[in-house]
């Protein structure tokens, strides 16, 4: 099931152990060591440029750490076929002539080996996962057609035919109207059912509080990391966030924080 991968169940879903990586010089991420539990929920929220996205990709193997150590169940990000990586929005290229099944086939791509076509096994993968994402009506439609929320459900449904069991998504709901948001979340809900390890990168403070198990606050930085309650403190808000926190006359906190789709303030 695991082709040239040491996948041992007694491992850490994700470790990540004195993780630094550094872009032009500068550093992104400095010193992180954490690690993930089977099933749960993490919400990476931080201010915009904390190295929210850099995390995300360092840990799908898309880049790689300038030192300290990322494993997946003991091995290395490259040598696992056994993670879903959901990249942003804006970086997919909407016009490239395939059609929602043809995108979620391409989760069975790493089961198949190279030159491999395939089976009817594979097909009924990619029926099944379109089914519990809701849409195998759009089976056959361009992926330009889609909407936002259906682009989302088609990248989880490519994820599930591949079988992760650790899923990256950075910026899911950004873009998406509120409906299409609680769609999302509610698969959410269905993964953590299915022991499916979810990673979100969110700018949203109030959905990583109320829909998530826990919450790695960063800014290059770890500066915490647990459950909602723990981390929402103001005194980690103000390190994470500084100048871009202000309080309401009615004690309120708010934080300012420019994200990719516009400002959003978050309040506490």
């Amino acid at each position: 099931m695991y082709p040239n991968t040491d996948h041992r169940p007694d491992q850490p879903v994700l470790d990540v152990s004195h993780l630094t990586f550094r872009y032009n010089g500068r550093e992104a991420l400095v010193n992180l060591t954490f690690h993930l539990h089977e099933g749960e929920r993490v919400a990476v929220v931080g201010p915009n440029g904390a190295g929210k996205s850099t995390l995300i990709k360092v840990v799908a193997g898309v880049l790689q750490p300038t030192s300290g150590e990322v494993t997946i169940y003991g091995s290395h990000p490259d040598k696992h076929v056994c993670i879903g990586y959901i990249p942003q929005r804006s970086q997919v290229d909407w016009s490239f002539p395939v059609t929602v099944a043809d995108v979620v086939m391409m989760g069975r791509s790493a089961k198949l080996g190279p030159f491999a076509w395939p089976h009817k096994k594979d097909w009924e993968f990619v029926r099944h996962a379109l089914e519990t994402v809701g849409i195998s009506d759009l089976a056959g439609r361009q992926i330009s057609q889609l909407s936002g929320g259906q682009q989302q459900r088609m990248f989880i449904a490519r994820a599930l035919a591949q079988e992760s069991e650790l899923m990256l998504m950075d910026e899911p709901l950004t873009g998406l109207d509120t409906p299409a948001q609680e769609d999302i979340l509610d698969l959410l809900d269905r993964l953590k059912r299915e022991k499916v390890t979810v990673m979100v990168a969110t700018h949203d403070l109030d959905q990583a509080a109320s829909h998530f198990d826990r919450i790695m606050l960063l800014n290059h930085r770890l500066i915490a990391l647990g459950e909602p309650g723990q981390v929402m403190q103001t005194s980690n808000l103000i390190k994470a966030y500084g100048g871009r926190m202000r309080f309401e006359s009615d004690g309120a906190l708010l934080v300012d924080d420019c994200c990719d789709d516009g400002d959003h303030e978050h309040s506490h």
